[in-house]
């Protein structure tokens, strides 16, 4: 092939290098997309939630009360009944969840075990807790309820708890498996599941917008409202010796931070890689919402801050805000052959294009062009352009979980 299509192939005698602007003059005045050597053209994947979701910054309607100044990476303020979504900056940026991913596994896990079973610990049960974990105290030898268990997940996060639970639930590997699932089903398509705790491990994502689904969910269950409305419990100690353990949701028992009115949880987390993430719900004259915030850049504090500050907006903006994308119905929940945005196995990317007459390119070997990683064509105006795309990757394991 010769020509200025020909120059771009690979290997081409006519030309190896062609111009940013070359590149770019090649779709004006075409009538129909064009599929490059080696890759084939698919059809862009809709956002969950809605177009607006899939763009970067803020969203929010125009005319509604001005937001507070946030330093979060992410974040979603949403309606708990209706599903709308107020506002929200990088919905689906894919980040590190920390232990909020323990909302997910709570809504996998939870409605199989009667929270009056006991289960005694063995010391395979605690075998692979991963090193720096948060933990809440649970015993080799010593005999736990199920509602125990959960109480030191949900107030303390305790890798331990989970590891138990998910020995009762067929083991880790099983564990990770049924959550993935349940993310699938969820539509939360930027969550990867690596491990049920949200330790640091490579590759484990999730996203604002994913977290609220989880929470949403979740609350659904009358014992998960339950367990993290739970300000304090006794704990066994072995034997008939008990102690005292406090939720870390500071929001919910004012430690460091005011207690914020009408809070019923959700989950925080925390580890020296990711960062504070945060989701939380509170009712005030008959509306719940949900606000779920992500790595604020400093301060252990801000992630509170920043979630009280957007709850407040939230409630303020009541009525004045039109909704800027919704959360959507789990697929299990939809009317048959009700459409749906098929659901990808452990997405770890960011949410689909936002245009909706665009074609992606997927490649299928390891030619790039101009130093981009993606090629995109848009059929309706024929226009060639160039766009690289990053992937946030956690590297490195944490040392320190809350």
């Amino acid at each position: 092939m010769r020509g200025l299509y020909g120059r771009l192939m690979p290997g081409s005698s006519s030309s190896p290098h062609v111009s940013r602007r070359a590149a770019l003059a090649l779709g004006l005045g075409a009538a129909a997309s064009v599929t490059l050597p080696g890759q084939r053209a698919v059809a862009a994947t809709p956002t969950v939630g809605g177009e607006r979701l899939g763009r970067s910054g803020v969203q929010v309607a125009s005319g509604a009360p001005r937001l507070p100044r946030l330093a979060a990476k992410a974040w979603l303020v949403a309606d708990q009944d209706s599903g709308d979504v107020l506002a929200s900056y990088d919905a689906h940026r894919a980040l590190p969840p920390a232990s909020t991913l323990k909302m997910l596994f709570a809504d996998t896990v939870l409605p199989k075990f009667g929270r009056a079973s006991v289960h005694k610990v063995t010391a395979a049960d605690l075998a692979g807790i991963p090193y720096g974990s948060s933990l809440v105290g649970v015993q080799a030898g010593t005999s736990y309820t199920v509602e125990q268990l959960w109480q030191g997940v949900f107030l303390r996060s305790g890798n331990d708890a989970v590891h138990v639970l998910a020995g009762m639930n067929g083991g880790v590997g099983e564990t990770v498996r049924q959550m993935q699932a349940r993310a699938n089903d969820l539509q939360a398509n930027d969550t990867h599941v690596v491990s049920p705790d949200g330790f640091d491990h490579k590759g484990q994502v999730s996203s604002a917008y994913d977290l609220t689904l989880f929470a949403r969910a979740g609350l659904k269950n009358e014992d998960f409202r339950g367990y993290c409305a739970t300000k304090t419990a006794d704990f066994p100690a072995g034997g008939r010796k008990t102690f005292q353990i406090q939720n870390t949701d500071r929001l919910l028992t004012g430690q460091g931070v005011a207690a914020y009115q009408g809070l019923i949880g959700v989950k925080n987390g925390y580890t020296s890689h990711a960062g504070n993430t945060f989701t939380g719900a509170a009712t005030r004259g008959g509306r719940t919402l949900l606000v779920t915030v992500m790595h604020p850049r400093s301060g252990y504090e801000a992630v509170y801050e920043e979630t009280a500050a957007l709850l407040d907006w939230g409630f303020a903006a009541a009525g004045k805000a039109d909704p800027v994308g919704t959360l959507v119905t789990p697929l299990s929940e939809q009317p048959k052959g009700a459409a749906a945005a098929k659901p990808r196995a452990g997405a770890a990317g960011a949410g689909g294009a936002p245009a909706a007459a665009a074609v992606t390119m997927s490649r299928t070997d390891d030619w790039a062009f101009g130093g981009s990683a993606a090629v995109a064509v848009l059929a309706g105006g024929g226009l060639l352009a160039l766009r690289r795309r990053g992937r946030e990757q956690p590297s490195g394991r944490r040392r320190r979980q809350d």
